[in-house]
Order: C-alpha cells, then structure tokens, then sequence
C-alpha cells in the first residue's frame, strides 16, 4: 500500500467529518447568481455587481500583510471583491517588475495550507512541507480574513491554483519535489496540472480541493475559481474540469445545501482578452477574463446566462484612464464582476498608498478607487436586473473618435458611457443620437471622475429619435436617460 495515498485518503475523510457544525453557523444563503437575471449576483438578499480595486492576491499567504487594515480600506472606498490565492503558488522578489509584490512574501514569511516538516531546505527560507499534513495557523489566518471580509460586506474569490509560468515559479512550489519530504513532484513544470503526468501531485491537489471547501463551507461570502489564468503553463482543461467535479462533490458531502441555502458559485478564468466559451462546465457560473478591453467577450457569450467577469487588469502603464475605461466599459457592456488589480496595496501600505515606480505594470491608487466607487453607485442607481446591452441604441457610431457602451431596459431606462477612442484627455463635447420610443425623457450627465452630475435636462423622442449634446469634458463622460 502506498503510505503518501494512504494519507491522502485519510486527508479527505477527515476534512468530510468535521464540517457539518460549522456550515450551522451561518443562515445566509451564498452569493449567487440572481434568479432574474443570471448576469449578476444576489447577495444577502440584494441584487449585487462586484466591483473592486484590490491587491494583488497575497493578503493570507503573506504574513507581512495586514488584512485587516486592508479590507478596511476596501470597506471605506466602498469597494465588495478581493481576490486571494491559496498558496499553492508563489512569486519570486521581482517577478513581473512588480516592486513589493504581496505575492512574494520575504524568506520565512510564506503561508500555506501544507505544515512544515522537521526538514530543513525550502527555497524560499525555512523547512520543506510535508505534503500530507495540514498547516492549522493558515486555515485560522484564511477563515477569519473571509470573516473579516464578510463583515465588511467584501466577497471573496479563493482562487485555489495557479500555473507555474516560469521556473523561478516552480522553485517556490511547496508541489516541487526539491520543497517537500513526500518524494513526489519530480516533473516539468508543465505537468503539474495534468490528470496523467503529475508525479503523485493530483492526489494532493484533491485534497487541498476538499480541504479549502470544507473549511469555507460556513461562508456566504466566497465563490471559488478553479486556477488563475490555467491557459498558462500546461494546464489542461481535463484537470479544470475534475476540480470542478471536487468542489461539487465535496459540497454535497458537507452539505451546504441544507445548512446555507445553497451551493457556492465557481469561475472558470477562460482567456486574457476573450474567447468564446463552447460547452462550459455545468458547475461553472462565472467566466472570468483578464485583461477584457474592448470587452468584446461579453457579446460572445453573453448567451449562456453566467456572470462575465473582468478579474485581473494591467500591462497599460500606471495612470488611470485606460483602466476606468476598462472598467466603465465591461460594466456597461454588461459584464457583473470587475476587479482592478491595485499596486498601490502592499505590506506596510495596506491602506492602498504605496508610491509604485513608474516601470510597475499597473496602476492603482486611492483616487482611482474613488473613480470605482463611482461607477458602483452608478451601477446600483440602476435597476439592472431589468436592463442589457443594445448599443443599436446609438445610432451615429463614428462620432468625434467616441466609442460608446449601452445598458437598456428599452422605453424605460438607458445607461450610457462614452470613452475617448484614442484614451487621451482633450477638451470634449459629445453630440449623441439616440433610438429611442416616442415619449419624453430626463437625461443626466454624469462625470466618472468624481459622480458630479454636470447637466440635466428633458428631451423628447420625435420620429424614434433624440439628439442630446453633452456639457464639455476632457477624458470620458456616462449618461443616464
């Protein structure tokens, strides 16, 4: 008998027993998709559109890092989504060009969800891990972050795998034989995330499925992402689709459904830009892209009633504009999830004011938070369940180099936003035909820089159409009719 599966299997059972008290605790059915409209979620009771500018997925593993503080931040920017990953990924001290990466925790300040063994000669500073033993101080520093998140109103992504992009990644992997005392992962980096060529390291990564979900079963406020971006490094689409199977299982087995009211929700990270999403996973309710801008892959798959996110941006220089644009635009083009991946959170900075070097290949910062906060209200002054994108709405396509994004509840409400095609501040003014049914209509113009609304007037539809000219404006302007 084969004494690492051996462990395994013990693994699995135990993490089955214990969970059942613990999923009592909370009355709260999960986050979910909304019975009205499956592009956005239902959250403690409240139609809900996720919206954030978070860091950059260290905040448990790295134990520099003041969560609290943090998500206190989160809180008072009015912002409800962050995103962490499990630990079984980490980063190197400037990977990226990132300076003060919370994913590259220094040597000896790496948590993860495997214990340290007696041995020393981890890569990264202390004893190698003991694949088949759990590591108590970081599911207590998980469970009470998506406590302290929970209690601010923040939810969750638990993003529980990420590929190896290069080796210096793969050197940190506790899942590298040189890191752990368990004899396996002798392989390519390439074949960690295989059902076939893993060396021993799917077991392994059954049980941290199961574990996590256990442990989080009590939680309304988590959904889970199978892996980050697994069109890197080898990873197959088979093995997304047996996390996804795990996670289903071990619900069932821990029974969330009668204790919170429900099952939690899992994303699919699908492609960097878009992709069309052909015979999706029947657990997958969120396709989550990175870097969507234009958010053509709302349209693509706007059909098969799921949330589409936009959960990692970057790579467009420091400044704010690109990424307000990337923001304003997903959400009007009706996507239900944006995350912004903000630098200028750090260990030592957590409350988001970190001074990034101008190489950093990304922005954020409080004033773009701000910018974020806006687009959420103008969001929730919506009713947007009854709403979808119809940018047939406006009708003169070309003008003045203005690209333009509809949300329309047709003869009732329209939100519009306007963006610079060229991303560059310039003096503006925007002359805007719209198709709209016979009737008289209030307009608002709204400034997504500070919320300010900058002209209101009346406007009636004649022959199907109403021509409204916005007050000036240098970068991008949104409307509400």
């Amino acid at each position: 008998m084969n004494p690492i599966r051996t462990a395994f299997r013990f693994l699995l059972l135990f993490g089955s027993a214990v969970a059942a008290p613990l999923a009592a605790t909370n009355a709260e059915k999960p986050l979910s998709l909304h019975p009205d409209n499956p592009h956005y979620f239902l959250f403690r009771g409240k139609p809900t559109v996720l919206i954030t500018s978070g860091e950059h997925y260290g905040a448990v593993l790295n134990l520099d890092f003041d969560y609290v503080k943090y998500l206190d931040t989160l809180a008072k920017d009015g912002l409800n989504l962050t995103r962490t990953f499990s630990g079984a990924y980490a980063e190197p001290y400037g990977a990226f060009n990132i300076a003060s990466n919370t994913l590259a925790p220094p040597p000896n300040r790496f948590l993860c969800p495997w214990a340290r063994s007696d041995t020393p000669g981890y890569a990264n500073g202390g004893n190698k891990f003991d694949l088949t033993k759990w590591d108590d101080a970081y599911f207590k520093r998980l469970k009470d972050f998506i406590t302290q998140a929970g209690r601010r109103g923040i939810v969750v992504e638990m993003n529980l795998f990420c590929p190896m992009y290069e080796e210096s990644q793969w050197r940190l992997s506790p899942q590298n034989a040189i890191n752990n005392i368990n004899g396996i992962g002798g392989i390519a980096r390439t074949n960690v995330y295989t059902l076939d060529k893993s060396d021993g390291l799917l077991a392994v990564q059954e049980a941290l499925v199961r574990k996590v979900v256990t442990e989080l079963n009590e939680f309304d406020n988590v959904y889970y992402e199978i892996c980050n971006e697994p069109y890197f490094g080898g990873v197959t689409l088979e093995w997304q689709h047996r996390v996804a199977d795990l996670i289903v299982d071990t619900e069932k087995e821990v029974g969330s459904a009668p204790h919170v009211g429900g099952y939690h929700l899992i994303s699919q990270n699908i492609a960097n830009n878009k992709a069309k999403v052909e015979n999706p996973h029947p657990a997958v309710s969120i396709l989550n892209f990175h870097y969507a801008s234009p958010p053509d892959t709302i349209a693509m798959n706007y059909a098969l009633n799921k949330v589409i996110g936009d959960n990692e941006t970057g790579f467009r220089g420091t400044n704010d504009l690109p990424y307000r644009v990337e923001a304003w635009q997903f959400i009007l083009a009706g996507g239900g999830l944006f995350n912004h991946l903000d630098y200028s959170f750090v260990a030592g900075h957590e409350d988001g004011t970190f001074v990034y070097p101008a190489k950093q290949p990304g922005g954020g910062n409080p004033a773009f938070r701000r910018q974020m906060k806006v687009l959420k209200d103008f969001i929730n002054s919506l009713d947007f369940l009854r709403m979808k994108p119809l940018p047939s709405v406006v009708t003169n396509k070309a003008f003045a180099g203005v690209t333009s994004r509809v949300l329309a509840d047709p003869g009732n409400a329209y939100a519009i936003y306007l963006a610079p095609g060229d991303e560059k501040s310039a003096p503006r003014e925007a002359v805007i035909a719209l198709e709209l049914p016979a009737g008289a209509y209030r307009a608002e113009w709204v400034d997504p820089l500070t919320g300010s609304v900058n002209k209101r007037e009346t406007a009636r539809s004649r022959n199907g159409f109403v021509v409204l000219t916005s007050p000036p404006y240098r970068e991008d302007i949104a409307l509400k009719v």
